[in-house]
C-alpha cells in the first residue's frame, strides 16, 4: 500500500511540474506587463532582470506553504487517502483549468484557483464524513471557510482599490511631468525616483522576502521596529544615486521600472510558489509521515494531524521550482499571449482591438461621456486649456515600438508595489493578479488611451478578464468537487482515467494553440501596419496586408457559397445552419480589418495617400458586399428549409446545380490570383465573370417566366430568384474587387 501511495506523490510532483509552466504562463503578465509595454530595456534584459527575480523569490520561499497544509480543511480530521485524494484532484484540475485560461490569454488568480479547489475536494469529502460519522463531525469542523470568504472579499476590494488609485495617481504624475517629460524630469526626476526605489525595496522586504528562508523572527521584528529608520535612509541614499544618474544621463525612469520588474517577479515566485507546489508538498509530507509514524495502520485510519505543524520545505523543492519556472518562462509562448493581452488593454494609441464590444460596455462609454463632458464644460477655459496642455499626446516621448511610456510604466509598477505591500502589513490578502492589471487599466485610462473609439473595446475586454476571475473560482470549485467525488470512488480505475483525460487535454490544447500561432500571421504584420510610421513602408506593408485579407475573403466565400447552395440544393438545414454562424463570424472579423486598414491608410504619404486610399477603401467595401450578398442568400434559403416547404423541382436543381460550381470555381481562381499578386490573367477572369452573369440573367428570366405559369409555387420560385440574384451580385462584386486591387497593387500608380 505504501507503494501505491508513493507512486500517487511522484505522479502529483510530475504535474506540479506541468502546473508551474502554466502558472508562470499565466502570471509572467504581473511583472513584465509594464517593461514590456513601454520598452524599458531589451527583451532579452527584462526577461533576465524577471528570471533573476523568479529564481531568487522561489528559492527562499517557504512559509507560505502552510495554506496548502492546513488553510482551507482541518487535517487532524481527514485519513491520508483522503488528503491523497483532494491533493491529485487539485491538481489535476488546476493544471487543466490554467491551461485554459492561459490559451484564451486571459490573466487570472492562481491564489484563487488554487483556494477553490482546495475548497471543492474538500466540500466533496466533508460530506462523505458528515454522513458517514452519524452527527459527531460537522462541516465547521471540517472546512476553514474563513480563508475562502477572506479571498472573496479580496476580489472585490483590491479591484476597486487598484483601479481607482491607479487613475487618481496616474493623473497627478501626468499632469507632473507631461507626455513630453524630458524637462520635468531633470528638476523632479530624483525625488521621484527616490520615492518609487524606497517603496519598491519596501516591497520587497514586506511582501517578497518576509516569509522567506532567510528571514529569521528577530530579523522580521527588527525590521519591523525600525521600519521608519530603513525607509528614510532608503529614501535618502537611493534620491542621491538617482540625482548622481540624472547627471550622468540616465533615465532614471528606465531603472524603476526594471527594478519594479524584479521586485514583482521576486514576490510573485515567494509568495504564490505555494499555488503550484503547496498541494504537491503537502502530500509528500503526508507521506513521509505515514511511513515513519504509521505503525503499519492502515491509510485510512491514519489521521494528518502533523499537517498542522508549519512546513519546513527541503531547499532542492524551492531550487528546482525556480529553475523550472525560469525555464518556462523564457519559453511560454502562451506567457506572451496572456502579456499581449494586458498590454493591448492599456496601450496608448489606437490599434488592432482584441475584444468585440458588449452592452454593458457601450452602456458604460455613454454614462461616462455625458458626465465627463458635464464636468469638463463646468471648469473655466483657463484650467481646462492647461489641463490639455499637459495631457497633449503629440509630445509623447516613446521608446520604438513601446504601447506606453516610461512615466505610466513607472507609476503602474511603483502603484501596484506600494498597494500589495500595505495590504500584506494590514493582512488583507491582495491578489498580484488583481492589483497589478487594475492599476494598469486605471492609469491607461487616466493616460487618455481609453478613446471615444477604443473605449468600449477596452471596457469589454477588462470586464471579460475580471469576469474571468470570479468564473475561476467557480470553475475550481465544482470541477475539483467532481474529481474528488470521482477519483475517492472510483479508485484506481479513476485516477488513470482521469490523469489520461488531463494529458488528452493539455497535448490537444498545445496542438490547437500551435495551429492557432500559424494561423495568426495576420495579426505580425496587423501589428506592424498599425506601429509604421515610415510612411515609405506603409504602402508595402499595406500591400501585403490587402493580399492576405482578400485571399482570405475569397476563400472564404468559395467555401461559404459552396455551403449555402449545396444546403439549399439537398435541403439540408444543419449545412445552412452551420454557415450561416460562420458568415456572421467572417462578417465581425472583416469589420476588425478594415478598421485596421484605416489606420494603415492613414500613414501613407500625401502623393500616394489620396488615390491609393481610395482604391484601398473600395476593394474592402467590394469584400464586406461579397460576404453580405452570401448572407442574403442564406437568410431565405435558411428559413425556407426550416419550415420545410417545397423543394426545388427538378429543371431548376438542374440548372442551378450545373452553374453553381462554376462560381465557386470563379471565386477560387480569383483567390489564386490575388494571392500571386498576378495581374496579367485578370481579363480573362473578367471574361468569365461576365459570362457567369449573363447566364445567370438567363436563369432569372426563365424563372420569372414559369413562376406565372405555376402559381403554386411562389415560395420556393422566389427564394430560387433570391440565390439568382445575389449570386450575380457575388460575381459582380468579385470582379470589382479584383479591378480595385488590381490598381491598388501597381507600382506606376
Amino acid at each position: 500500500m505504501e507503494t501505491f501511495y508513493l507512486i500517487i506523490v511522484i505522479f502529483i510532483f510530475f504535474i506540479a511540474v506541468f502546473d508551474l509552466s502554466v502558472g508562470v504562463s499565466n502570471d509572467a503578465v504581473n511583472f513584465l506587463n509594464s517593461a514590456i509595454g513601454s520598452k524599458a530595456a531589451s527583451f532579452k534584459m527584462i526577461m533576465a532582470i524577471a528570471a533573476v527575480g523568479i529564481f531568487v523569490g522561489a528559492s527562499m520561499s517557504n512559509g507560505m506553504m502552510d495554506i496548502a497544509r492546513h488553510g482551507i480543511y482541518q487535517p487532524q480530521y481527514f485519513y491520508l487517502n483522503e488528503i491523497m485524494c483532494i491533493s491529485l484532484a487539485v491538481m489535476l484540475t488546476d493544471v487543466v483549468l490554467l491551461d485554459v485560461f492561459n490559451t484564451m490569454g486571459l490573466p487570472t488568480s492562481t491564489t484563487v484557483s488554487m483556494v477553490f479547489e482546495l475548497l471543492g475536494g474538500t466540500f466533496a469529502l466533508a460530506i462523505i464524513k458528515t454522513i458517514n460519522s452519524n452527527g459527531l463531525l460537522q462541516m465547521g469542523d471540517l472546512i476553514n471557510t474563513d480563508k475562502a470568504l477572506q479571498v472573496i472579499v479580496a476580489i472585490f476590494v483590491s479591484v476597486a482599490i487598484a483601479f481607482f488609485f491607479g487613475v487618481i495617481v496616474q493623473y497627478i504624475a501626468r499632469l507632473i511631468f507631461k507626455f513630453n517629460y524630458r524637462r520635468q524630469l531633470k528638476y523632479f526626476g530624483a525625488l521621484f525616483g527616490g520615492f518609487a526605489a524606497t517603496t519598491i525595496i519596501y516591497f520587497i522586504l514586506f511582501k517578497g522576502l518576509k516569509e522567506s528562508t532567510l528571514m529569521t523572527a528577530d530579523t522580521r521584528q527588527w525590521i519591523h521596529e525600525n521600519t521608519t529608520m530603513l525607509l528614510g535612509c532608503c529614501f535618502v541614499a537611493t534620491t542621491v544615486l538617482m540625482q548622481i544618474l540624472t547627471w550622468c544621463r540616465v533615465n532614471v525612469l528606465k531603472v524603476v521600472v526594471l527594478l519594479g520588474t524584479f521586485a514583482l517577479a521576486l514576490a510573485f515566485a515567494g509568495n504564490d510558489l505555494v499555488n503550484f507546489i503547496g498541494v504537491p508538498l503537502a502530500g509528500f509530507s503526508a507521506y513521509t509521515d505515514y511511513v515513519a509514524n504509521g505503525g503499519g495502520a492502515a491509510p485510512d485510519q491514519y489521521l494528518m494531524t502533523t499537517l498542522l505543524d508549519s512546513a519546513k520545505t527541503p531547499p532542492v523543492f524551492l531550487i528546482g521550482s525556480g529553475i523550472i519556472m525560469v525555464i518556462a518562462l523564457f519559453t511560454s509562448k502562451k506567457a506572451q499571449n496572456v502579456i499581449k493581452t494586458s498590454v493591448d488593454l492599456s496601450r496608448q494609441e489606437t490599434g488592432e482591438e482584441n475584444f468585440g464590444t458588449s452592452p454593458i460596455a457601450r452602456k458604460l462609454v455613454r454614462m461616462t461621456t455625458n458626465t465627463s463632458s458635464y464636468i469638463i464644460n463646468s471648469i473655466p477655459p483657463k484650467a481646462r486649456a492647461w489641463l490639455n496642455s499637459r495631457f497633449d499626446k503629440d509630445e509623447v516621448i516613446l521608446e520604438h515600438g513601446a504601447a506606453f511610456d516610461l512615466v505610466r510604466a513607472s507609476v503602474n509598477l511603483v502603484l501596484a508595489s506600494l498597494l500589495i505591500a500595505l495590504g500584506t502589513s494590514l493582512k488583507l490578502p491582495l491578489s498580484t493578479t488583481y492589483v497589478t492589471f487594475m492599476v494598469a487599466m486605471g492609469t491607461s485610462l487616466a493616460d487618455r488611451a481609453w478613446g471615444r473609439d477604443s473605449a468600449v473595446y477596452r471596457i469589454t475586454g477588462v470586464i471579460s478578464v475580471v469576469g474571468g476571475w470570479f468564473i475561476t473560482a467557480g470553475a475550481a470549485f465544482l470541477i475539483c468537487f467532481i474529481v474528488t467525488m470521482i477519483v475517492y470512488y472510483g479508485g484506481t480505475i479513476a485516477i488513470i482515467l482521469l490523469s489520461a483525460l488531463a494529458a488528452y487535454m493539455l497535448i490537444h490544447s498545445q496542438i490547437t494553440y500551435n495551429k492557432k500561432l500559424k494561423q495568426e500571421k495576420k495579426s505580425s504584420l496587423a501589428q506592424q501596419l498599425v506601429a509604421n510610421k515610415d510612411k515609405e513602408e506603409a504602402l508595402v506593408l499595406l500591400r501585403q496586408f490587402s493580399r492576405e485579407e482578400y485571399t482570405k475573403v475569397l476563400e472564404w466565400s468559395a467555401d461559404l457559397y459552396n455551403r449555402v447552395t449545396t444546403g439549399f440544393l439537398h435541403e439540408s438545414y444543419r449545412t445552412l445552419r452551420k454557415a450561416m454562424g460562420d458568415i456572421e463570424t467572417e462578417r465581425s472579423y472583416f469589420k476588425q480589418v478594415k478598421r485596421l486598414g484605416t489606420i494603415g491608410v492613414s500613414h501613407l504619404s500625401d502623393q500616394v495617400g489620396l488615390e491609393k486610399g481610395l482604391y484601398y477603401f473600395q476593394g474592402n467595401d467590394f469584400s464586406y458586399d461579397i460576404i453580405h450578398a452570401i448572407k442574403r442568400m442564406c437568410e431565405p434559403c435558411l428559413e425556407h428549409t426550416d419550415n420545410n416547404f417545397n423543394p426545388l423541382d427538378k429543371s431548376q436543381k438542374e440548372n442551378f446545380g450545373a452553374i453553381a460550381p462554376e462560381i465557386v470555381g470563379f471565386l477560387e481562381k480569383s483567390r489564386e490570383l490575388v494571392e500571386e499578386n498576378n495581374s496579367s490573367q485578370y481579363s480573362t477572369l473578367y471574361n468569365r465573370g461576365n459570362q457567369l452573369i449573363n447566364q445567370l440573367g438567363v436563369l432569372k428570366r426563365e424563372e420569372i417566366r414559369n413562376m406565372r405559369e405555376q402559381v403554386s409555387y411562389i415560395k420556393v420560385g422566389i427564394v430560387y430568384l433570391t440565390v439568382i440574384q445575389e449570386s450575380q451580385n457575388v460575381v459582380a462584386y468579385t470582379i470589382n474587387l479584383l479591378k480595385m486591387n488590381q490598381k491598388f497593387q501597381e507600382e506606376n500608380q
